[in-house]
């Protein structure tokens, strides 16, 4: 990519609804990130212990508009200036995508410019470009979030093959059925490794499934079931004691990161790539951070993280992922705008298109 203060002027609006958080983001081909703002609702859901897909889309109707005007007014930018709109159009959950893609659509159509619908996976997998340490094309992407884990050979805009995914759980699933488990509260992923990293290593040993097996798929519903098994067999004999849960839930942390660390360094192998980007609110995680960076280190290569506010949703990545889009020739095809949402979209989808279409 170019150095933003050498690209094109181009600022994009960037709209991002797909489940439990509002975020907008300002991105300027020359100037960079202007402005970003994100509202979480995860203390809505907390009650419930999971996202309730109606509440998420009504409070995404509450706090979208608001959003905007600020993160426009913060970014010093007027309608007039902007470009295109670019909006999260899925995969996701359909009412809260819906939510942004009209107010997307509606807006660009009102100011007389593109709107551009943004695969979410797309955008994890360009969000390490956000940063001044940034990967080039071609490279391996890990993308690990609560609903999705898979391996990627990013070869350039729009060309992606999926190399190995999860054959049942999502890592970040994992995590968050985990901390369930050991009763703690929602979101359970960063609650489980504050905890872990209080427990001591070595005590409790889980199962590392598909370590041996051949490919680079992973698979995590077994993990769940021995953790299961291991508190229900200490709370029978009353040990599940607060060391206790600590110290699971850093055996149950270890065989997670260990999963994933080793089908990436795989997959580099199979590839030759030495540049691994990781993407995805997984992606977050302290210990996978620096086991991976370790390993491939070892390799020779190098890894690439967005910010950690820039690995779980948000709209900066969206408005960048648009950016791009921009540039490769989307939102040029004429005619009135239509609303695009898509609870399911699989990424092989988005690569059999050519980079400049609008999908």
């Amino acid at each position: 990519m170019q150095n933003p203060a050498s690209g094109p002027r181009a600022v994009v609006l960037g709209i991002e609804t797909s489940c439990d958080e509002t975020a907008v983001a300002v991105y300027d081909g020359r100037l960079g990130l202007r402005a970003h703002r994100l509202y979480s609702q995860a203390p809505l859901h907390a009650p419930f212990g999971g996202v309730v897909p109606e509440l998420a889309s009504r409070d995404h109707i509450r706090k979208l508009l608001p959003l905007i005007e600020g993160v426009m007014a913060t970014a010093g930018a007027a309608p007039a200036d902007l470009a295109a709109v670019a909006y999260t159009a899925g995969p996701g959950l359909v009412g809260a995508l819906l939510v942004g893609a009209t107010v997307g659509v509606g807006l660009a159509y009102a100011w007389g410019i593109p709107a551009i619908p943004v695969h979410h996976l797309e955008a994890h997998l360009l969000a390490a470009f956000l940063e001044p340490d940034q990967p080039r094309f071609p490279f391996l992407a890990l993308l690990v979030s609560g609903g999705h884990s898979m391996l990627v050979d990013v070869r350039g805009l729009g060309d992606y093959r999926t190399l190995g995914e999860t054959l049942d759980d999502a890592a970040g699933e994992a995590f968050d059925k985990g901390a369930k488990l050991l009763g703690l509260p929602y979101p359970g992923g960063p609650a489980l490794a504050r905890l872990a990293a209080t427990g001591t290593p070595g005590r409790f040993s889980f199962p590392r499934p598909l370590r041996n097996a051949p490919g680079v798929d992973f698979s995590f519903s077994g993990l769940k079931t021995a953790l299961l098994q291991r508190v229900r067999a200490l709370e029978a004999g009353g040990g599940l004691t607060e060391a206790a849960r600590a110290d699971l839930a850093c055996g149950y942390e270890a065989a997670i990161v260990d999963a994933l660390v080793v089908q990436s360094v795989r997959a580099l192998e199979q590839t030759g790539h030495r540049q691994l980007v990781v993407a995805g609110g997984v992606g977050a995680n302290r210990q996978l951070r620096t086991l991976l960076s370790d390993a491939v280190g070892r390799m020779g290569g190098s890894v690439y993280y967005p910010r950690a506010e820039f690995c779980t949703d948000n709209g900066a990545m969206i408005a960048y992922a648009g950016f791009r889009r921009l540039m490769a020739g989307a939102g040029r095809t004429g005619g009135p705008p239509g609303v695009v949402a898509r609870p399911r979209w699989p990424l092989a989808e988005l690569a059999l298109r050519a980079a400049g279409s609008d999908a």
